[in-house]
């Protein structure tokens, strides 16, 4: 057994994330600790291959705080300290402690926002939150740099300093809810900041509302299910937005494919609609798409990235860290066991997203505007 597992296994919290007749407490541990097995000696959580990014990197972090295996999650988050740049950002890829991509993805800078309220939640650890605020400052004010007057985010900046010329929904999805947990973060620390919430309402605001400003990505499954999800769509709308796509992403008892012309259903994709039907209050189909994502676990407790159903293989044939964080971040949503198992379920809880900060920024007359999205 790798010295991370044994010692991951023996600081285990005694309470564990369970999912009564799919996966016991035990069961979420030993995911887990096919987790911490991948994690370098620097900290960093990263894709099979080796490559690094802060994502899928927090992400695999939050996991690993979801169950016990709290040493190492902190190892993770003091990778994200020492390596993030001077203006704030993570650089899109890197490898073995070397940067391979120096450009910054807006989510990617964004994310860690969400993984260090989480573990403020999970642990209650006012010292952790006070020491990261300046992490989480530096990477919100990047990521801001990036939103347009409309609201979106551009995807990236590149190497050479230039702002990408177009927006994904996925990916601004998801930086609403790390814009959400950032707020959150600062009143905490009691150091609120007023401008980013505008922000965070201007972003929700585009993502429920203007589809135009994003490039068309529709035939991955993210653009469907993730401005619920992130929290911008949600109520009897993203009941709609759900139930609109279900038949075209939803491969009954195998899980969900990952675009939607490909016979091949991930992992993560899975996962990540359990915790957007949970976070709508469906329980019956979050419950179902969690055992059926199932046929991925490896015995040793790691899960496979997909499933090719017409070849009836894995593909790739790899585990990836970031399916198991999905399924305990699943978890840990549907049993509830810890504070950070609202996370998604709560991301948008306190604002009425649909009514823009700036209704002369994104072309919306006052007068027509929708009324608040509800929240469940």
């Amino acid at each position: 057994m790798p010295w991370r597992e044994m010692s991951a296994r023996d600081s285990a919290a005694a309470w564990l994330p369970e999912v009564s007749g799919i996966l016991t407490g035990q069961d979420i541990l030993a995911t887990g600790c096919s987790i911490a097995a991948t994690q370098q000696r620097d900290g960093a959580i990263g894709w099979p291959d080796g490559h690094v990014d802060a994502w899928n990197h927090v992400e695999c972090a939050m996991a690993l705080s979801a169950c016990g295996l709290r040493p190492a999650a902190r190892r993770a988050y003091d990778w994200l300290r020492a390596t993030q740049r001077q203006d704030g950002s993570w650089p899109k890829t890197s490898t073995g402690g070397m940067v391979t991509d120096h450009a910054a993805e807006s989510n990617q800078v964004a994310y860690p926002a969400v993984g260090v309220w989480h573990e403020f939640l999970v642990t209650g650890d006012e010292e952790f939150a006070a020491a990261m605020w300046p992490t989480v400052r530096r990477a919100t004010d990047y990521v801001l740099g990036l939103q347009t007057a409309r609201g979106e985010l551009a995807w990236e900046r590149t190497a050479a300093g230039t702002a990408a010329g177009y927006a994904l929904l996925a990916g601004c999805s998801s930086a609403h809810q790390s814009l959400r947990c950032a707020v959150a973060l600062a009143e905490y620390v009691n150091q609120p900041q007023p401008d980013w919430e505008l922000s965070a309402d201007q972003l929700g605001h585009v993502v429920a509302c203007h589809p135009e400003a994003f490039a068309d990505k529709s035939n991955f499954s993210m653009d469907w299910y993730y401005p619920v999800l992130g929290g911008p769509i949600r109520g009897s709308s993203g009941h709609d937005r759900l139930a609109a796509g279900w038949d075209t992403f939803v491969v009954p008892g195998i899980g969900t494919r990952c675009v939607s012309d490909q016979p091949w259903v991930t992992g993560a994709e899975t996962c990540e609609l359990v915790l957007a039907l949970d976070a709508l209050g469906d329980r019956v189909r979050s419950a179902e798409l969690f055992a059926g994502i199932q046929h991925l676990r490896d015995p040793l407790g790691g899960y496979w990235t997909g499933w090719q159903y017409a070849n009836q293989a894995h593909f790739p044939a790899e585990q990836s860290s970031w399916t198991a964080a999905a399924i305990i971040l699943a978890a840990d949503a549907l049993s509830g066991a810890t504070g950070g198992s609202g996370i998604f379920r709560n991301a948008a809880g306190r604002w009425p997203v649909a009514v823009p900060a700036d209704t002369a920024a994104c072309g919306c007359s006052a007068d027509a505007l929708p009324g608040p999205l509800e929240h469940p």
